[in-house]
């Protein structure tokens, strides 16, 4: 089959799935969460052979850890399906209703965007979360996974077809293509995709931007930034720094700049850097900080760069403005944290700070789909239309239109026997 007619038929079984009810659509994910739990043995298979291969083809670290499945990863799966079962279905949901005149009335209705186009890197567990989200959506999908994942999204990819074919969803609403050339293909196909979401590196997004005329919705790196005030709780900040950078570091939430207030530097560094270097952390710095820790000079390019591994910059700065400024220009619109004990400090931070997520006093790794309570998220969009943060159900749908009347004409109201009301009917 060839690309072209792959892709063809995702959008012929998009039309159907978009007219799914809801139980059928939640029949549909706890086949697919038994499946994968029948299955785990299989799943489990595929992954190890993937590492194996990976780990001699000598893949980077932190995409290893990404890679990896264990038995923990797998009921975090079947976990985030279930809890997209017990969401609202966001497909025909009424946002706007509007009696234009008697007779005569206008819905705003949710509709499913059609067929998405997905292009990620290692986790094969994100195939999982976005396949179930299109699923709950309405959407048929395309997915393009990684090469060293290679094994491990195959036995997915005909899980979740399986399982889903086997209530009666259409059996072509998900497809999975494993080339770059495949890539380049349905970047052209603009009358069959209607949503591309890129998930890698900053050259790799806007490549598909630059190739592209489907729309874009995604990011690229995730540079977040924490920033301690002067009046910052020392043992909350410590804790707060430390998870977010530690917790788990190969995802696009974690720490990579920590900016300090200069006030509080001398007596909040060392601390810091002793429950630091229990983790393995590796510091750079600016000179202030390297007077006061000792550590290797930060080099301008570490303000600019998404670590994904146990290593971290720190800045000392002069106050909350220049702390904003340095965010504004380093960082990558995905999530960055203040630790004040000032609401005020916070208010002002969080409204000049121009990301997706800005957070007071907790862990930039808070910044999740999941977590927030989306069941789980397709990405983490920094653009600022349609979608921005993390991108559950409500990122996946649009709206259309519904208009009835009773034999309504336009000329009535042009030469003004008829006039419009435009009454909410909410």
């Amino acid at each position: 089959m060839s690309i072209y007619e792959m892709v063809a038929r995702v959008k012929e079984s998009s039309l159907k799935l978009a007219a799914l009810d809801t139980d059928m659509k939640n029949k549909a994910l706890a086949e697919v969460a038994q499946a994968i739990m029948d299955k785990r043995e299989a799943i489990l298979k595929a992954n190890a052979d993937d590492v194996q291969r990976s780990q001699g083809e000598n893949l980077a670290a932190p995409l290893l850890k990404r890679l990896k499945l264990d038995d923990a990863k797998i009921q975090d799966m079947i976990e985030g399906i279930k809890s997209l079962i017990k969401l609202n279905d966001p497909v025909g949901m009424v946002k706007l209703a509007t009696e234009l005149d008697e007779g005569l009335e206008l819905y705003k209705v949710t509709c499913p965007i059609g067929v998405i186009g997905i292009i990620f890197e290692s986790r094969p567990d994100a195939l999982v979360q976005i396949s179930m989200l299109c699923l709950k959506s309405g959407n048929g999908v395309v997915l393009k996974g990684g090469s060293e994942a290679r094994e491990t999204n195959r036995v997915l990819t005909d899980i979740i077809a399986g399982a889903t074919a086997s209530v009666g969803i259409p059996p072509d609403w998900i497809k999975l293509i494993e080339t770059r050339a495949d890539v380049n293909e349905i970047l052209k196909m603009d009358r069959h995709i209607d949503l591309l979401i890129p998930r890698g590196s900053n050259d790799f997004v806007r490549y598909i931007m630059d190739n592209s005329s489907i729309p874009v919705m995604g990011h690229a790196d995730g540079i977040c930034h924490c920033y301690v005030h002067e009046d910052a709780e020392i043992d909350m900040a410590v804790k707060v720094v430390v998870d977010s950078k530690t917790q788990y570091v190969a995802v696009c939430n974690a720490l990579e700049t920590l900016l300090v207030h200069v006030n509080i530097a001398k007596a909040f560094l060392p601390v810091l850097k002793k429950e630091l270097d229990k983790k393995k952390v590796a510091l750079v710095g600016c000179e202030e900080t390297v007077s006061i820790l000792n550590i290797p000079p930060a080099t301008e390019d570490d303000w600019k760069t998404e670590y994904l591994d146990l290593k971290l910059s720190i800045k000392i700065v002069n106050d909350i403005d220049e702390a904003i400024n340095h965010i504004n220009t380093y960082g990558s619109g995905h999530t960055d944290s203040i630790i004040t004990s000032s609401r005020e400090k916070s208010t002002r931070f969080m409204s000049l700070v121009d990301s997706g997520n800005v957070f007071w006093n907790c862990s930039t790794r808070f910044s999740d789909g999941f977590r927030y309570g989306f069941g789980a998220e397709v990405g983490v969009s920094t653009g600022k239309l349609h979608a921005r943060g993390p991108v559950g159900l409500d990122g996946l749908v649009s709206y259309k239109y519904k208009l009835f009347g009773n034999g309504h004409v336009v000329e009535d109201y042009a030469n003004r026997s008829k006039s419009f009301k435009h009454r909410s009917l909410t």
